[in-house]
């Protein structure tokens, strides 16, 4: 039977088990989600990204993830794709906003790219935090997001995702540089060639 699985690292399962079950405040869950993303770098287990689903009101800890893009051969193993792939999971359900369910909210150490705007689109979370929406990630480190929708933040409004910017911006921006400095591969299609 054909069939493809994303893993995380070995790493993830220790330190989820270190979490709280719950993390009330916003800079606690971004907080643990820049912890994820510096660990994906320093372990070399994927990109310098991760997110997590929390339950919106409770601060209840769903689940964590990170990219996994080059170690799991998957291009589409973004940490937004694998976290809320996670979450549903977990919850066994395709819809995070299916009835009788709590509103959930993804966190995320960056704007998503444009895959990953789909994604958040599609999976049923309510609310969506990252940490910055600047030029400043593909500017350290040479990734490319691809197109986005110039007032993608009001069109997700409009799909009833509230989006929260700008939560704790310095702190993710540090890893970017961690994750340059080191040499991390950019993994964008084409290795970054233009397109032809």
């Amino acid at each position: 039977m054909l069939q493809f699985a994303v893993t995380m690292p070995d790493w993830a399962e220790t330190e989820l088990a270190k979490l709280p079950a719950y993390l009330p405040t916003l800079p606690e869950r971004m907080t643990a989600v820049i912890r994820f993303s510096q660990l994906n770098v320093v372990h070399n287990t994927g990109g310098p990204f991760a997110a997590g689903v929390f339950e919106l009101h409770t601060g209840k800890v769903v689940v964590l993830g990170v990219n996994r893009v080059v170690p799991q051969h998957c291009s589409a193993a973004h940490a937004e794709v694998v976290t809320l792939s996670l979450a549903q999971q977990k919850l066994a359900t395709f819809d995070l906003g299916g009835p009788e369910m709590p509103a959930y909210q993804l966190v995320v150490n960056w704007r998503p790219c444009a895959m990953c705007y789909g994604a958040v689109v599609w999976s049923g979370v309510r609310s969506l935090a990252i940490a910055g929406s600047g030029p400043e990630l593909e500017q350290i480190t040479g990734f490319d997001e691809g197109p986005i929708h110039p007032h993608w933040q009001a069109e997700l409004g409009a799909r009833g995702i509230e989006v929260i910017d700008n939560v704790l911006k310095e702190e993710a921006v540090t890893v970017f540089h961690t994750y340059r400095e080191r040499g991390g591969l950019v993994y964008n299609g084409r290795l970054g060639d233009a397109a032809t």
